[in-house]
């Protein structure tokens, strides 16, 4: 199972000491077969680097540019730069980015980029409540993923993150049947070695019981939760638990 912490526009230096008591947690036994990622802000990437050197921790970045060069993007970074600084994963098509402009297209290039540089992909797919009322939500994930994906034929560095734009930050969550349907449609959209599917938006303590059932889910991309220690925890416990 992947816990992904993404920690968003969060942090500085002295949150950095907040972390011990994970990097205490991810060397117990509790953590089972857990395989936990944090996501930073691009200014605290090397600094978690150094602090996880001695734990089973990764690194991931939020965001990338699409191009592979170095060149006048000013106040961007790519993937080359990502991987240099001990990145692994990179979050790519999350719904705060696409709501900013980001279009398939895009996030396409951005996938090609970070596969080419080595970095394992969590592509974020997901519909809008008004999508969802008016029964848009196959029809939208089926777009996301045929654009986001076209022409990329080696998927193994790509976990797929099923956010719905409804849920995050919100505190709703799908209910388990509809997750599980959902869960199930996406796991048919490939053939061949199946990826890994997390679920996003409103991860917390409290429902963590409920999602943790839900069939064929391999982890969950866990936002504000993920900034408080205590709170990361005890969703990696109560998921084996």
């Amino acid at each position: 199972m992947y816990f992904v912490a993404n920690w968003k526009m969060f942090g500085n230096l002295k949150s950095i000491n907040t972390l011990d008591k994970v990097i205490k947690f991810s060397k117990s036994k509790e953590i089972k077969k857990g395989r936990l990622i944090y996501c930073p802000p691009y200014t605290l990437i090397t600094s978690f680097f150094k602090k996880f050197k001695n734990c089973l921790i990764d690194i991931g970045a939020q965001n990338c540019h699409e191009s592979n060069d170095y060149g006048s993007y000013t106040g961007f970074i790519n993937s080359r730069m990502l991987k240099s600084i001990g990145a692994n994963y990179v979050i790519l098509g999350h719904s705060e980015n696409r709501k900013k402009g980001e279009t398939d297209k895009l996030i396409n290039q951005k996938i090609k980029s970070a596969i080419k540089a080595k970095l394992k992909v969590i592509f974020c797919i997901g519909e809008t409540l008004r999508e969802k009322k008016r029964g848009k939500t196959k029809p939208i994930l089926s777009k996301q993923i045929r654009l986001g994906l076209d022409k990329i034929n080696k998927k193994s560095n790509i976990m797929i993150a099923y956010e719905p734009v409804w849920s995050i930050g919100t505190g709703n969550i799908p209910k388990p049947k509809e997750l599980e349907q959902t869960v199930e449609f996406i796991k048919k959209k490939f053939r061949g070695k199946l990826p890994k599917i997390l679920y996003g938006g409103s991860v917390n303590p409290q429902n963590i019981s409920n999602l943790k059932n839900i069939n064929n889910l391999d982890g969950f991309l866990i936002g504000g939760a993920s900034q408080n220690s205590k709170k990361f925890i005890d969703i990696v416990k109560k998921t084996f638990n």
